[in-house]
């Protein structure tokens, strides 16, 4: 093979793989800068009207409780659930890991998240477990989360990421 022809497989492979560089990056920024999709928001809003419907029947709660995405949280926070004093309570879900993993976010995420409110709105604030007490996982298991681990393993994104069959 001729110096001249390896060249050419050099100088072809070099332009396909900027071209790809530059596709992944104009996403990144795509998804940096627009909110999340029309598709994933109105999940987001079924999945928020079923764990309403399914609190209702179970522990006769029928309070609405705002979800709001939030580009500004930790890299390692999926959600978070928040109880203020003056009794308001708030679900945050990281938009930067709906990058990651949309179904995880949605039907493992939001069922845990929706759990603490609950936990709140009956007020039990223990903080066993980091918040995650037998309570709060039977409450979770009833939300029909997926994952209702007392204990977070953080492989289980990657895991769902990776799974070919969802």
């Amino acid at each position: 093979m001729g110096i001249k022809k390896v060249f050419n497989i050099f100088l072809f492979l070099t332009t396909i793989s900027t071209i790809f560089l530059i596709y992944l990056w104009y996403k990144d920024y795509q998804f940096d800068t627009k909110p999340l999709t029309k598709d994933t928001i109105l999940r987001i809003q079924e999945k928020t009207k079923y764990l309403k419907s399914l609190a209702l029947e179970k522990y006769n709660i029928n309070y609405n409780i705002p979800i709001l995405i939030s580009k500004d949280m930790k890299s390692n926070l999926f959600g978070k659930t928040k109880y203020s004093f003056d009794e308001k309570i708030v679900i945050y879900l990281n938009k930067n890991r709906f990058k990651e993993n949309v179904n995880y976010m949605i039907d493992s995420v939001l069922p845990h998240e929706y759990a603490h409110a609950i936990m709140f709105i009956l007020g039990d604030f223990s903080r066993q477990n980091g918040g995650h007490s037998k309570k709060w996982q039977e409450i979770c298991i009833f939300l029909e989360g997926k994952k209702c681990d007392r204990f977070v393993n953080h492989n289980d994104i990657i895991i769902e990421k990776t799974n070919p069959f969802n």
